[in-house]
């Protein structure tokens, strides 16, 4: 009875109950290898994860926000210089009108026996006008249309029944820079005919 009890005692004896790092069966670690910080680590580097998406998508949007302020600079910069050029020459043009009237009195003046003498003049003045187009000057020539205060200056009312009312007749030429108005055409605006559909131009000075 004696030997029985020293063996199941030495048995015990053997299994050390102060060591608690036994082998898991799931997982073949110990109890020991187990940290306890580590979810709270890992639920730390998600939330930093999540804040450098943020920052992320905030730089993104900012940068596609100055590139789209660049364009729109840079596009209305660009409609400025072009319109500065298209118009920067007004008033050299304005100068250059009356000698361009100056061309078309000299020219009207000059008899059909000095064939010569207007043969040279018609090819400078061809000249002339070509450059003036080439930089956007256009006359406002037409006689027999309707009055329209945008373009005709009246300085003189025509009784005659027999032309449409307000119909003008150009008495000096008006000019358009680049589709602006440079100068009005004077003319002279025929009354007492059936109406057109314009209103009545101002009276003359």
């Amino acid at each position: 009875m004696t030997d029985k009890k020293t063996e199941v005692e030495e048995e015990a004896g053997n299994f050390d109950t102060d060591d608690d790092s036994y082998i898991l069966e799931d997982t073949g670690e110990s109890l020991s290898d187990f940290d306890p910080n580590a979810v709270q680590e890992n639920t730390g580097t998600q939330d930093e994860l999540e804040i450098l998406r943020a920052e992320n998508s905030k730089l993104r949007d900012q940068n596609i926000r100055k590139l789209a302020e660049f364009e729109n600079f840079r596009k209305r910069t660009e409609r400025e210089k072009n319109e500065y050029f298209r118009y920067a020459l007004a008033d050299i043009m304005k100068d250059l009108l009356p000698v361009v009237d100056n061309f078309d009195r000299a020219l009207e003046s000059l008899d059909e026996g000095d064939s010569d003498i207007r043969e040279g003049v018609e090819l400078i003045h061809k000249q002339f006008r070509d450059v003036l187009k080439k930089y956007g000057l256009s006359a406002i020539d037409e006689s027999g249309v309707a009055f329209d205060p945008q373009i005709h200056e009246a300085v003189i009312r025509e009784e005659n029944p027999e032309v449409p009312s307000h119909t003008v007749e150009i008495l000096q030429k008006g000019y358009d820079l680049n589709d602006r108005l440079l100068r009005p055409a004077m003319v002279k605006v025929v009354v007492g005919g059936p109406e057109s559909s314009t209103d009545d131009p101002p009276e003359e000075d």
